[in-house]
């Protein structure tokens, strides 16, 4: 499956926080209701007001955040979900949704080996999120996927410096080697029977994923 459609079926948690009693209540609430209304521009500029009466606001940093990832500003939300990582006093549920959002600005900005650090993060804070332990089966998906094409192009790149009496020597000696090796005894039914458990598990995944229930997702018309 193509790297383009394992990310279209990425988790992605987008609940807007309300806060309490604080100064910048009514800029958040009112973000709040632009980002509702899918104005994110007006809803970003509404949480860098309140983030301006009170900078350590976590609901602002990480609303703010999310108002940038529906812009498709992945590194400015990088940037504010890792403000809001550090806040002190925070729930366990909001810590975990920040460092979800975290690995998904990573993945977004390519940055696969960081993406999977956060996604445990969050789940040894919340360890029943199934959104982000599908994250992270994806990046480390993803993660292999790139070892492989690096491998790959080493390979290739081998190739193309080897002189034509040392490539025709490294051919000799792999052939001899493959010789010596002993073959696996799988017949060609087998290992298709294999392939295509493989194929099944993968579709199988994909598939749970896209039917899971929207009552199991963060929305953003929860309240938290």
């Amino acid at each position: 499956m193509k790297t383009s459609k394992l990310i279209f079926f990425m988790m992605i948690s987008f609940t807007v926080l309300n806060v309490a009693a604080q100064e910048e209540n009514g800029y958040v609430r009112e973000g709040n209701k632009l980002y509702k209304a899918k104005k994110y521009t007006e809803a970003e500029i509404a949480y860098r007001k309140g983030l301006l009466k009170n900078s350590k606001s976590f609901e602002a940093n990480y609303n703010l955040g999310n108002a940038l990832f529906k812009q498709e500003k992945y590194a400015e939300a990088l940037e504010q979900y890792q403000k809001a990582v550090p806040i002190e006093k925070v729930s366990k549920d909001k810590l975990a949704a920040a460092l979800h959002n975290t690995g998904n600005a990573l993945l977004m900005e390519k940055k696969v080996a960081e993406s999977i650090e956060a996604y445990k993060k969050s789940l040894k804070v919340n360890p029943k999120d199934d959104e982000t332990r599908y994250n992270l089966a994806l990046a480390q998906h993803l993660l292999k996927n790139q070892e492989n094409q690096q491998d790959q192009n080493k390979d290739q790149n081998q190739d193309k410096n080897q002189q034509p009496e040392e490539k025709e020597q490294q051919q000799q000696k792999d052939e001899s080697q493959k010789e010596e090796q002993p073959q696996p005894n799988i017949s060609k039914d087998k290992a298709e029977q294999i392939l295509e458990a493989l194929m099944q598990d993968e579709n199988d995944t994909m598939e749970k994923a896209k039917k899971q229930p929207a009552s199991s997702r963060k929305t953003v018309e929860k309240d938290w």
